[in-house]
């Protein structure tokens, strides 16, 4: 019978029990992998991409975000996110406005061509999120997201 120790060190890529295939972070990053191939696929075929289909979902949920609130929700470094915004800023898919009550932040929504290229993007990628989740129940997509969110904490911020 095995300790619980000695189950937990095929986890651990320090452990000379480690398999690659018990690691979760080998799921999480072919997952993340095969996701992203099959979105920048479907993204290029009406002419867009994945960091500003982050930015348009970012703000389709939270309506108006500073340039840093996206930044932060779509974990990309401030001054990429600042060069995106501006060219979809030229491409008309947004408008940019000094915030009110601080004149060093720039808040960022939609424009009506925002929006109609965000229901593009759902026509485009639905089937991707369908086939995703297909066979799990509700409660397993919410333990799972639970999980991740645990997981995510966990890890360092820095």
């Amino acid at each position: 019978m095995s300790t619980p120790k000695k189950r937990r060190s095929r986890y651990d890529p320090a452990s000379e029990d480690f398999k690659k295939e018990q690691f979760p972070f080998y799921w999480l990053a072919r997952l993340y992998g095969r996701y992203s191939m099959a979105m920048e696929k479907a993204l290029k075929k009406i002419d867009m991409d994945i960091p500003r289909w982050r930015i348009l979902f970012i703000l389709k949920e939270n309506g108006e975000s500073s340039i840093s609130e996206i930044s932060i929700h779509a974990i990309a470094k401030l001054p990429t996110i600042t060069k995106i915004v501006y060219r979809m800023k030229a491409d008309g898919l947004v408008e940019t406005a000094t915030s009110a009550s601080d004149g060093r932040v720039t808040q960022v929504s939609l424009t009506d061509s925002g929006r109609q290229t965000i229901e593009k993007i759902q026509q485009g990628t639905r089937d991707i999120f369908l086939n995703s989740f297909e066979g799990l129940t509700e409660a397993q997509i919410t333990k799972l997201n639970s999980t991740l969110e645990k997981i995510f904490n966990n890890l360092p911020q820095d």
